[in-house]
């Protein structure tokens, strides 16, 4: 679908392809028609709800859809199929394809205090549409290279392994340059005042991801709306005119804290354990029945196609994901099969037990984009029916230096027992009212590690400095 598309694109190219913004009035050119919009979003969409998943909460889905399509109908395009969905996924994000296709995580659900604030991110991937800027990313891609450039989801040192970097994935994550942020913010607004929302929730919105990006809280190499969606503090003071336009001789907008809290209260937190589960630096995976023990110190991010781990300061890292297995392989000729596919070539390796799996651990040499060559100690094991890569990868100036964190990890990988994968439940949001004495430190104490105070302050729009009050009703992070 996607060549067929680039093809269409080309051949309209040829004849300079010239066209009105519909949200600008402006004439542009561009080679993508709006039927072109709508085929690449629905193609697209097939494949989010395949990779990413939508978050299995009916009521949710349908308040987001409802706030949505009041905003999409207000718009420039109100006549696109328009979609919204709340995707699984931890990140704090929020995208749009071509087409109508609007995502919000259930990561940046918890992060906003007020339907206004909703409706703000909604309305603001609804102006990338209206404003054609994804349309537009792709033309300015295709103009230079004939075909997109896919941003990867995972550092460039996780490439080689993985299979899940399809063009069309890479749509989701286009960085927009700055004048196309504020164009988005400033039709958030609009379309927000229109629906009769506070459009105040913009710039708060803006703030509160402002707060949770100075927090640090969200991992390296997860795409989250502060990667896609570059400087919300810088731009809540130029939204500022924006928004008491909106507001300008009007009256009774819409706050509404109580009901987006209703909707969050009992959301799960981080990692769902049907997709696997970090907690530290172990990785549980209850439905497969595994877990493994990444480095002490070093950040894990999970994917829907693999985990990662990377030590602190060092460009090294170690990756799990499932591997092909074609029938009656050993895990010994999957290995190495499945290193040399990666473009890797093994240097010494032997069979082994592990927790009484058959595996093979091997060294390979190969060259990895952004690391250059690299040395490799990788296992691969299997356990049911399913065959797992442990890679860890380092120059080969520092593989030394970092083989036996890499062994030591990669020999902790060992089944769970029925009990123990279902005696993993993940975190949730909980309503809280704070008592005497509560902090930001010992309220994110009891999310077991999967929320940090500053994070936890941002969620609830307060200053990493500050302290809630007594009495408040707050969200919180309870531990599964």
């Amino acid at each position: 679908m996607l060549l067929r598309l680039c093809a269409a694109a080309l051949a309209a190219a040829t004849l300079t392809a010239c066209a009105t913004n519909p949200a600008t009035g402006r004439r542009e050119v561009t080679l993508m028609s709006e039927g072109q919009e709508i085929a690449l979003g629905k193609e697209s969409d097939a494949q989010v709800q395949k990779e990413m998943g939508l978050y299995d909460d009916p009521d949710l889905q349908r308040y987001v859809t409802g706030i949505g399509l009041r905003l999409a109908k207000l718009s420039e395009r109100p006549n696109l199929p328009w979609q919204f969905a709340v995707v699984d996924q931890p990140a704090v994000n929020a995208f749009a394809l071509p087409g109508g296709y609007i995502y919000v995580t259930r990561g940046i659900l918890p992060y906003l205090d007020s339907e206004a604030e909703l409706a703000g991110v909604l309305g603001h991937e609804i102006g990338h549409v209206t404003a054609r800027h994804a349309a537009q990313q792709y033309t300015r891609q295709i103009g230079g290279t004939a075909g997109l450039i896919a941003l990867g989801v995972l550092v460039p040192a996780a490439q080689p392994f993985t299979e899940a970097s399809a063009q069309a994935m890479g749509l989701l994550f286009l960085k927009y340059g700055r004048a196309d942020e504020l164009q988005a913010d400033s039709l958030g607004v609009r379309y927000a005042g229109l629906g009769n929302w506070d459009p105040e929730g913009v710039p708060d919105m803006l703030t509160t991801l402002g707060r949770l990006d100075e927090a640090a809280g969200d991992r390296k190499g997860v795409p989250n709306f502060l990667s896609t969606h570059p400087e919300p503090l810088a731009r809540v003071k130029e939204i500022g005119p924006e928004v008491q336009k909106a507001k300008a001789g009007k009256s009774g907008f819409v706050t509404d804290r109580a009901s987006i809290r209703a909707q969050v209260d009992g959301v799960i937190f981080g990692d769902n354990p049907a997709q696997g589960i970090v907690r530290g630096t172990t990785f549980l995976h209850p439905p497969l029945r595994f877990r493994l023990d990444f480095p002490a110190g070093w950040q894990v991010a999970n994917s829907p196609q693999q985990v990662m781990s990377k030590a602190p300061n060092a460009d090294v890292v170690q990756i799990l994901q499932l591997v092909p297995q074609p029938q009656g392989s050993s895990v010994e000729a999957i290995g190495v099969a499945s290193m040399e596919k990666a473009g890797f070539r093994l240097v010494r390796g032997e069979r082994a037990t592990l927790a009484g799996l058959e595996a093979h651990v091997g060294e390979y040499d190969g060259m990895v984009e952004g690391l250059g060559q690299v040395r490799s100690r990788a296992t691969h094991v299997r356990h049911g029916d399913n065959v797992y890569m442990i890679a860890g990868l380092a120059a080969p100036g520092l593989f030394s230096e970092y083989d036996t964190a890499f062994t030591t990890s990669q020999r902790s990988f060992r089944p769970l027992s029925a009990s123990e994968a279902d005696a993993i439940k993940p975190a949730r949001i909980a309503l809280y009212t704070v008592r005497p004495g509560d902090t930001w430190q010992s309220l994110a104490a009891r999310s077991a590690g999967a929320v940090t105070p500053a994070a936890l302050a941002a969620m609830n729009h307060a200053e990493a400095a500050s302290q809630p009050q007594a009495g408040a009703q707050i969200k919180v992070v309870v531990a599964g």
